[in-house]
């Protein structure tokens, strides 16, 4: 109990950290208020279209909405990697707000159905780089690790919030109004979130080469191939990354079964338990209210480092619920299956968020949140047609079947690759060693649990050469078991022990190495490449500081390297 209580006081504080911080509070009320007034709004354009042209109007704004987000989420993702990422979401927040004026305005003047569609589509489109910059920037802002996940806590609690409260809101205001106040409510919630979004730093994204000088890298007359190149670094990021292969591929089932939720619900409800219209709206209220129960589930990870196998876990909950539904079909047993999986929906996020943000380079973090919102919503769309066809045919029991053995056999086939990740991650290596490096440890937290995923590993057995004196600089080295000598270029010898580092100086100044490092004993090592080190420690002045501040007590010693060891 103890134990139980002190992680539920540490996540307490964590999330409590959030709000204190201006910039996170800032962004989570921005968030909170567009959210809930799309969500109102999505009330009033489903009663709006339908309206004008019955549920084959309300299915054409659905897949205009949901075909154009899945396209635009790719292709605007990368503005979040070439613009100050709070300016793309005052620029995303803007055209919605101004698409949102004009839809309430033609519906006013009983104008063509056609052009409130046609705003409403250019509304989701451009909101589309809002969640990538967002979660691109939170990594900037958040001063610890535990602050980041308790930071996509608290947006994934906000998205339950919205799917609960905003829906109601839009009854509310279509019973006392109509369509068009509802429309400008949404505008004035995006005015909000900009005017909230105004103070925060204009932070550039880590540098990396512009379209332009990618493509100058190419042959010539290949400058739209460069841009090309550009706009895929979010795949590539994605696919390139086995461990981030493995995640989206179980992000996508997860969504699918998503999808198929969105056709079930009404299903479930109308023909399987005949509970009504009135029944339906109940059943996607439970899942609202497991979302915010999720909130609370949450709060345990922060500071956990098996974010994968809790992220399979929360995918597994998906479809176990279905089962339950399809094998004992009631009220009780639907409500509480939503709610599971609504509870499930908060986990997955989370934990998939962060380990995005952990794992992705900065320089690319946006145009990968792009590609993975648009595989989101592909999938989702995917899931929402296959599911009728399965109704239609074997009927509801097997569709949720179905749909609930999936993402079983989909986590059992990746489990042992999520253990995997789990097992590198949850090491205290490299990222406790790197914390005790004076100019790695001023980094912010997710560019040091970046080098830290994607830092090497070297054995080395006693009496081996590490590298020699004249050599060119390749690698940075900081020791994690065993010890080293290091014979400096002035003729002294210095020995170090875990917690030693050595070969920045060649890196940084990009010049011969000073020295030559032999193992004393076996030794383990970690590594980190040449330009990933010179980038992250350049590109952070505290840590260039302290860089150079190394690096002028080692040239007054003759080119030796400083111990950590503790």
């Amino acid at each position: 109990m103890p134990v139980i209580q002190r992680k539920i006081g540490e996540s307490a504080r964590a999330m409590a950290a959030v709000f204190r911080n201006p910039d996170l509070r800032r962004i989570q009320l921005a968030w909170c208020g567009s959210i809930i007034g799309t969500w109102a709004y999505s009330v009033a354009l489903a009663v709006y279209a339908y309206g004008q042209g019955g549920a084959t109007a309300v299915g054409l704004v659905g897949i205009l909405r949901f075909a154009t987000s899945g396209i635009a989420a790719p292709l605007l993702g990368p503005l979040s990697d070439r613009f100050p990422r709070r300016d793309v979401m005052l620029a995303a927040d803007v055209v919605r707000a101004a698409a949102m004026a004009a839809a309430a305005v033609v519906i006013t003047v009983d104008g063509p159905a056609g052009f409130v569609y046609a705003f409403a589509t250019l509304t989701s489109a451009s909101g589309m780089p809002f969640r990538p910059a967002e979660k691109a920037l939170l990594p900037a802002l958040a001063k610890t690790p535990e602050e980041l996940v308790s930071s996509n806590i608290a947006s994934s609690t906000i998205e339950s919030l919205g799917f609960l409260v905003g829906p109601a809101l839009g009854a509310a205001l279509l019973a006392a109004w109509n369509a068009e106040v509802v429309f400008a409510v949404n505008g004035l919630s995006f005015v909000l979130s900009a005017l909230l979004l105004i103070p925060l730093p204009r932070l550039h994204p880590e540098k990396t080469p512009s379209p332009e000088a990618e493509a100058e890298a190419l042959p010539r007359g290949s400058r739209v191939a460069g841009a090309v190149h550009h706009l895929s670094g979010g795949f590539r990021a994605l696919l390139g990354h086995p461990d981030l292969r493995t995640l989206t591929a179980l992000y996508c089932a997860q969504t699918l079964v998503a999808g198929a939720e969105t056709v079930l619900l009404v299903s479930i409800g109308l023909d399987l338990l005949d509970i009504g219209e009135s029944g339906v709206g109940a059943l996607a209220a439970a899942t609202g209210v497991g979302g915010l129960m999720g909130a609370f589930a949450t709060l345990a990870l922060t500071g956990n480092r098996r974010l994968a196998s809790i992220f399979g876990v929360g995918v597994l909950l998906w479809g176990l619920p279905f089962v339950l539904v399809a094998a004992f079909p009631s009220v009780a047993t639907a409500v509480l299956a939503l709610v599971i999986i609504g509870l499930a929906n908060t986990v997955v996020d989370v934990a998939a968020l962060t380990v995005m943000q952990r794992i992705v380079p900065d320089h690319v973090l946006g145009r990968a949140f792009g590609v993975m919102d648009g595989m989101l919503y592909g999938s989702i769309g995917i899931g929402a047609a296959i599911t009728p066809l399965l109704i239609n045919g074997p009927g509801t029991r097997a569709a949720l079947l179905v749909w609930g053995i999936f993402p079983t056999v989909a986590v059992a086939l990746a489990w042992p690759k999520l253990r995997s990740m789990d097992a590198r991650e949850g090491a205290p290596t490299p990222l406790r060693l790197f914390e005790r490096v004076p100019f790695l440890a001023p980094l912010p937290a997710r560019v040091l649990e970046s080098l830290a995923a994607n830092a090497g590993e070297r054995r080395a057995d006693a009496g081996e050469v590490l590298m020699t004196s004249g050599d060119p600089g390749d690698l940075f080295y900081a020791i994690e078991s065993g010890e080293v000598d290091v014979l400096t270029a002035s003729g002294d010898e210095v020995r170090l022990g875990p917690g030693g580092f050595f070969g920045e100086i060649a890196l940084i100044h990009d010049v011969p190495r000073n020295a030559t490092v032999r193992a004393r004993t076996d030794a383990v090592l970690r590594t980190l490449e040449r330009d990933e080190f010179v980038s992250a420690v350049t590109g952070h002045p505290a840590s260039a500081e302290a860089a150079a501040h190394v690096m002028s007590e080692r040239s007054m010693a003759g080119g030796g390297s400083l111990s950590l060891a503790s």
